[in-house]
């Protein structure tokens, strides 16, 4: 079987570009054990602003003018909903934090997406005696839906492969990669932590952050925007709540803890005074890079070898934008950006 690209892995980012290729009538083949779990448990929360310290993400207006129409198109060609568009209220912990938020709201990056009123809480089973600051712009994007069914899709469409990718049989010719029975033009990785297995991009340093995070139901809360505090809560429908998340360097397993689950319910009996039952708890890696710029581009030595990793703890906002990035970069030879460039690691 010739395709024009093989994609090795199956989350957010093998999404985005296999969605670049689609789009581009270019062949294409994804193979994956589904091992890596980063964005299966991510929360799918997209927020252009670092909420702890009232600053623009990097390139936030850029990175949300792609993500936006591409998770939309993503909804029409799957026929699910994906996109629940929430405001987020961060919780005000001082007078202090009141008045760097109306600092913060005249910064220019910022206008489009903080709120200069404040809100007071009137919901009962919230503490909040200073009330919140409104972020707009935000919303939640169901991850596990959408690997679910764009794995369906491709399944369907004889694009999907389930097997653990064995490195050692990549064969590169001048003219492109063999692979068992496959031959391509090019190889695009995009294996989230799984890269630390892989000969080709292990120099890399993507470093790994385990999250995790709850699932309660709390039917007297009736929250209807995105809590954040020193943890979230987005409302998931039918009286359940997502919560998290937690931040672990050492444990690189996807199995949850009591420890975790310990932390996050000590800060969650902090922020809501209501009864809940925790129903859920989920772990996975989140890769993440020394920089906190995603990893991007062709391999130094292996003309046909590509990467396309690190998106980290904001992979729902970036990811479109890095994997047009990439496709730009291969198919129309436009440069990428140093910062995202893996070359800056050579």
């Amino acid at each position: 079987m010739k395709y024009d690209y093989i994609l090795v892995g199956s989350g957010l980012a093998s999404i985005m570009f296999a969605e670049q290729l689609r789009l581009h009538n270019k062949s294409f083949i994804v193979i994956s054990n589904r091992s890596q779990q980063a964005s299966i448990v991510a929360s799918g929360l997209y927020n252009p602003v670092v909420l702890k310290r009232f600053t623009a993400t990097w390139n936030a207006a850029t990175h949300l003018e792609a993500a936006i129409p591409k998770y939309a198109e993503l909804e029409q060609l799957l026929g699910l909903k994906l996109d629940y568009v929430l405001p987020i209220h961060r919780v005000f912990n001082s007078v202090k934090e009141q008045n760097n938020w109306f600092l913060a709201c005249d910064k220019p990056l910022l206008t489009n997406f903080l709120n200069p009123k404040l809100l007071t809480n009137t919901n009962p089973s919230i503490i909040a005696p200073f009330g919140f600051g409104e972020v707009n712009c935000t919303g939640r994007i169901d991850t596990q839906t959408l690997i679910e069914a764009y794995r369906n899709f491709l399944i369907h469409s004889n694009q999907f492969l389930e097997e653990t990718f064995d490195y050692k049989d990549v064969i590169e010719h001048s003219d492109g990669i063999e692979y068992h029975t496959l031959k391509s033009q090019r190889i695009v990785f995009t294996e989230g932590f799984g890269i630390h297995k892989n000969p080709f991009f292990k120099h890399l340093p993507l470093e790994g952050t385990k999250g995790e995070l709850i699932t309660i139901h709390a039917p007297a809360l009736k929250l209807e925007s995105i809590l954040k505090s020193s943890i979230f809560i987005i409302p998931m429908g039918e009286d359940r709540y997502l919560v998290g998340s937690t931040y672990e360097w050492t444990d690189k397993t996807n199995t949850p803890t009591p420890e975790a689950k310990s932390e996050l319910l000590e800060k969650l009996e902090r922020l809501i005074s209501c009864e809940f039952e925790v129903i859920d708890q989920r772990a996975g890696i989140r890769p993440t890079v020394v920089d906190r710029r995603p990893l991007v581009g062709q391999h130094p030595s292996h003309n046909s070898i590509y990467v396309l990793n690190g998106l980290g703890t904001r992979g729902v906002l970036v990811a479109p934008a890095m994997a047009e990035a990439l496709y730009n970069a291969i198919e129309n030879n436009r440069s990428l950006p140093k910062e995202i460039d893996i070359q800056r690691f050579a």
